[in-house]
C-alpha cells in the first residue's frame, strides 16, 4: 500500500515530504483517538457519580446528551471557524479546550462536572468537523485509506475507555474522577503531535480560503445533502440507542448486566475492522449502494434477531449489529469527501451532517427509554430500530449516487 501524498505540494523535497505526510498521518490518529473515548468512558461510571454527587438519574443522562446535543448545535458554525483561522489552528485549540474540559469533568463538583462536559462537547464537535475536511484536502486520491485509519483510531480508543474505566475507577481505586481525567493524558499528547501542523498553517490556510469562491452552496437546499445528513443521523441513532440501551433489551433473553455488559463490547469491537475495510473499499468505487445494502441487511437481521431470533444466536445477533454500525459509520464518513468538491464543501456538508445527525442521537436514547416505560417492553422500540434500517436503506442509497452536492442532477 503505497503512502498517500499530500495535495499540492509537488515542490517539496521528496524526503521532507514523506517525514510531513507521516508527521499528518499520527496527528490525525491521535487527535481522532480522543474523539469517543471521553464519551464512552462514563456509561459505566454513571451509577458511581450519582451516588457520589447524589444527582438524579435525568442528571446523570444529561452527562451523556450534553455533549451529543453540543455537537448538534455547535457543527454548523465549525466550518466558518475552520475558513477564518485555519483548520489547522481551529483543531489545536480544540484539543487544548478538550483537556482543559477532562480536567474540569473530573474534579468532583457538580458544576464542574457540567461545564467540563459542555467544554469537551464542543471541542470533540470541531474535530468531527473538520477532519475529514482536512483529509479531503490534503489526501484526495487516499480519502478512503486516511478515513479508515481515522475511524478505527476513534472507535478503537472509544472500546478501551469502555472496558477500562470500571477496573481503574474500582480496581486501581482511582474513583470515578481518575478513570475520567486519565484520558487528559492522552488528549495532552495529541496537542504535542498535532503542533507540528502549526508550519503549514498558512499554505493550507490559502489553500483553503481560495476555494471557497466557488463553493458558495447552500446545502440546506441540496436533496444529497440531506440524503448524507439523514443517513449521518440514523446510523448514529442506532448507535447510541444500542449503546444505551442494549443491555436492557438482553434481559428479554435472560442475559444478567454482567453478561451484557461483555456483549456490548463485543459490538464495538465488531465494528473495528470494518471501519478500515469500508472505507478503503467505499473510496475505490464511483458508486457505494453495493455497500449501503449489505449495512442494511445486517442491521434488519441483527434487530430481528434481538427480537424473534434464539437467545443461544444472541452473540450472533450482536457481532452482525456490530459489523453494520461498521459499515455505516464508515459510508457516512466517507460521504463527507466523495459528495463534494474541495475541503469547503467537505466541511460545510460535515458541519450540516453531524449537527442534524447529532440531535437525533440525542434525542434517540430518551424516546427510546420513554417507549420501553410506556409500553412496558422492548418490542415498539426494537420494531422502530427495523424500520430505521429500512429508512437508511433509502436514504443511504440516495447519498450513494455519484454525484457532488453541486450539481443539479
Amino acid at each position: 500500500m503505497s503512502l498517500p501524498q499530500f495535495n499540492q505540494n509537488k515542490k517539496l523535497n521528496p524526503k521532507v515530504q514523506q517525514s510531513a505526510v507521516w508527521i499528518t498521518i499520527i496527528g490525525i490518529i491521535f487527535v481522532a483517538a480522543n474523539l469517543r473515548a471521553p464519551l464512552t468512558s462514563v456509561g459505566p461510571l454513571v451509577a458511581l457519580i450519582k451516588d457520589h454527587l447524589h444527582i438524579s438519574n435525568t442528571l446523570a443522562g444529561m452527562i451523556t446528551t450534553l455533549p451529543l446535543l453540543a455537537f448538534a448545535l455547535f457543527s454548523p458554525f465549525v466550518p466558518r471557524l475552520g475558513r477564518k483561522f485555519g483548520m489547522e489552528l481551529i483543531i489545536l485549540i480544540s484539543v487544548v479546550s478538550l483537556t482543559v474540559g477532562i480536567i474540569l469533568r473530573s474534579l468532583s463538583g457538580v458544576a464542574t462536572l457540567y461545564i467540563g462536559t459542555a467544554i469537551l462537547g464542543l471541542a470533540i464537535s470541531i474535530c468531527n468537523v473538520l477532519l475529514p475536511s482536512l483529509i479531503k484536502r490534503e489526501f484526495p486520491t487516499r480519502i478512503g485509506l486516511m478515513t479508515g485509519m481515522y475511524s478505527i483510531s476513534m472507535n478503537l480508543f472509544g472500546a478501551i475507555a469502555s472496558g477500562i474505566s470500571i477496573p481503574i475507577a474500582v480496581g486501581l481505586g482511582f474513583k470515578w474522577q481518575g478513570a475520567l481525567g486519565i484520558w487528559s493524558i492522552l488528549s495532552f499528547v495529541s496537542i504535542l503531535f498535532w503542533l507540528p501542523q502549526m508550519k503549514r498553517q498558512n499554505r493550507n490556510h490559502s489553500i483553503t480560503h481560495n476555494q471557497t469562491d466557488d463553493s458558495n452552496i447552500n446545502l440546506w437546499r441540496s436533496k444529497l445533502a440531506w440524503q448524507v445528513s439523514l443517513f449521518m443521523g440514523l446510523q448514529s441513532l442506532m448507535f447510541y440507542v444500542l449503546i444505551a440501551w442494549l443491555p436492557e433489551i438482553l434481559k428479554l433473553h435472560g442475559i444478567g448486566s454482567d453478561q451484557s455488559g461483555w456483549l456490548l463490547s463485543i459490538m464495538q469491537l465488531a465494528l473495528l475492522p470494518f471501519t478500515f475495510i469500508v472505507p478503503v473499499i467505499a473510496g475505490r468505487m464511483s458508486s457505494q449502494r453495493s455497500l449501503v445494502i449489505i449495512a442494511s441487511i445486517l442491521y434488519l437481521i441483527g434487530t430481528l434477531g434481538l427480537l424473534y431470533g434464539s437467545s443461544d444466536l444472541i452473540v450472533l445477533w450482536i457481532i452482525i449489529l456490530g459489523i453494520a454500525g461498521g459499515f455505516d459509520f464508515s459510508l457516512a464518513l466517507m460521504f463527507f469527501g466523495l459528495r463534494t468538491k474541495n475541503a469547503h464543501q467537505a466541511a460545510e456538508l460535515s458541519g450540516m451532517a453531524q449537527s442534524v445527525g447529532y440531535l437525533l442521537a440525542a434525542i434517540g436514547p430518551t424516546l427510546f427509554g420513554y417507549l420501553h416505560d410506556v409500553t412496558h417492553s422492548w418490542t415498539i422500540p426494537l420494531l422502530i430500530l427495523v424500520s430505521i434500517s429500512v429508512f437508511l436503506l433509502i436514504f443511504g442509497l440516495g447519498a450513494a449516487r455519484d454525484q457532488y452536492v453541486g450539481d443539479n442532477k
